[in-house]
């Protein structure tokens, strides 16, 4: 058998609730972290941090936000794009204001803006949900787009209505700006994706986890046997746009160096979001970087296959992309509800019995 369980037994609660408990998947998780720190920031190069590496970090962050509303506490939400901005700009105007603050503080600010301001767009949740709820939260995308498009304070009264970072270092080392190394751009990512996710992973395993996936489940019967609706979905919007802004923030800041926010965080970054989860597997941490990951590789190796390769057009590689994409989610939606991160878990459970039949 490739998973050697004999004798990986469990002598405390503690021990059994770990989220690895199985003995090789803990070897395998510090071993990636350990590759994750120690040696991916000294081989990067700037084509696979600015290709793929730096916005599936970014994304991932994006992609557990939402999917700590939608997968797990059942909100639906199409306004992710909007909140991106939020957090976007909340950070433009930090850096530019405060610039003798760590750009580190000024990340979570910006995350703790955009938190208030999904609170205040996530009231709506308390009357409406399902359909009703995913056409409130799409006019928060429209009104926060136009809202930065309309008032120039925003982008600081910039005649081309363009944000631009300007230059920030940790350390020593400049993690925004032009300057900024692919390590740099690698590490500052990894950093924030490697806290938020070990924070989703407790929020969702502890009470409040508990508290958003029974008002998911029937909210009625979850307000009967005593959750509080009003904090539980309060609460899921407050977490899941402060993971949003923060991964606005870094993806102004650290990613794109300049945006324009109907270009940057149109209506498109919200489906791409979604598709994420979608694909990724709603109601599962692994399923967000899973999906992060597909979304951000498929249009790399498409493009390298299909225009590199057989010399296709660029804009038919693109649509021949989101004809893959659309095919994919129906696929899911039908016959995997629960995404690639369902389909690992199938996958390990027959490694685990292998090669005995199922």
């Amino acid at each position: 058998m490739l998973y050697r369980e004999a004798g990986d037994f469990k002598t405390s609660y503690r021990d059994d609730g770990q989220t690895f408990p199985i003995r090789l998947d803990r070897v395998a998780y510090y071993a990636v972290l350990i590759v994750a720190f120690l040696i991916v920031p000294f081989v990067i190069n700037d084509y696979w941090a600015n290709a793929v590496v730096v916005p599936f970090l970014i994304y991932a962050i994006a992609a557990l936000g939402l999917n700590i509303l939608t997968g797990y506490a059942g909100q639906v939400s199409l306004g992710t794009g909007g909140f991106m901005a939020v957090g976007a700009y909340a950070v433009y105007k930090l850096m530019t204001t405060f610039p003798e603050i760590n750009i580190i503080i000024h990340i979570l600010l910006a995350g703790g803006i955009t938190a208030i301001v999904g609170v205040l767009f996530g009231l709506p949740s308390l009357r409406i949900k399902g359909f009703y709820l995913a056409v409130a939260t799409l006019a928060a995308q429209f009104f926060l787009v136009w809202l930065f498009n309309k008032v120039p304070w925003f982008y600081n009264y910039s005649a081309s209505g363009q944000i631009t970072a300007p230059t920030r270092t940790v350390f020593g080392l400049a993690v925004t700006g032009p300057s900024t190394s692919a390590a740099a751009k690698y590490l500052i990512c990894l950093l924030f994706v490697f806290i938020l996710a070990w924070v989703a992973r407790n929020l969702t395993r502890g009470t409040l986890g508990r508290k958003w996936m029974a008002i998911r489940d029937m909210d009625i019967a979850a307000e009967i046997i005593g959750v509080n609706p009003l904090s539980a979905k309060l609460s899921a919007f407050a977490v899941s746009s402060f993971f949003v802004g923060v991964s606005g923030a870094l993806l102004f800041s650290v990613y794109l160096g300049a945006a324009e926010v109907g270009e940057a965080f149109g209506i498109n970054k919200s489906f791409l979001v979604l598709f994420m989860i979608i694909i990724g597997g709603l109601g599962s941490i692994f399923g967000s970087f899973a999906g992060a990951a597909f979304m951000v590789l498929m249009p790399v190796v498409l493009k390298n296959l299909l225009v590199g390769q057989f010399g296709w057009a660029t804009d038919l590689a693109a649509h021949f992309e989101l004809m893959i994409v659309g095919a994919l989610i129906v696929f899911f939606l039908i016959a995997e509800p629960h995404g690639l991160a369902r389909l690992w878990a199938l996958t390990k459970e027959k490694l685990r019995l292998w090669p005995f039949p199922h």
